[in-house]
């Protein structure tokens, strides 16, 4: 058992993820949302992944920057370069103490910012969207919660799913005094 997500069809071999069929990116609901917990998983677990997009993305692709670049984002060559360059391991992360999460978020060059989620709302939101879940099933104030969250560049929100970004890092190359 890898402890990955099994909505997408992978084959693990070592620290090396290959995913035979495309991943939509096209953000038009549970799929998007489904690959991208896929990809943060596999980020979390420090793993490599060959895998190919598909779809046109309806939100800003800098924000899945922290995740492993596919081999192929079809119409988009530029925001592929874009990726490929800005990626880094460890550039968005988030880890758990009681009552909180602290997220660590490098994705933009130049500029970081450490986060605690302690608000009990937006705590419980964000563990919800560790799951991909639909907005609907949300109440009033989780919908608040996730909006916020996607504000904040800490959920992808789009197409009538939201889900949480931030990886659980497993391996950890970043500095103790980064946290």
């Amino acid at each position: 058992m890898s402890g990955l997500p099994t909505a997408v069809p992978h084959r693990l071999t070592g620290r090396r993820v290959d995913v035979p069929g495309p991943l939509d990116l096209g953000g038009q609901g549970r799929r998007t949302a489904e690959a991208v917990r896929f990809l943060r998983e596999c980020a979390g677990l420090g793993l490599r992944v060959s895998w190919r997009a598909q779809g046109r993305p309806s939100y800003d692709l800098r924000a899945l920057r922290h995740l492993p670049p596919p081999t192929e984002l079809p119409g988009c060559h530029e925001d592929l370069a874009s990726w490929r360059s800005g990626h880094g391991y460890g550039t968005l992360y988030h880890r758990r103490g009681p009552g909180f999460v602290t997220v660590m978020d490098r994705r933009e060059p130049g500029a970081a910012a450490r986060l605690t989620l302690d608000h009990p709302d937006l705590l419980a939101a964000f563990d919800r969207l560790l799951d991909p879940t639909p907005l609907a099933a949300l109440d009033p104030t989780g919908r608040e919660a996730a909006g916020l969250l996607a504000a904040e560049r800490l959920a992808l929100v789009s197409g009538g799913w939201a889900v949480a970004l931030p990886p659980r890092i497993r391996r950890w190359p970043v500095p103790c005094t980064a946290i």
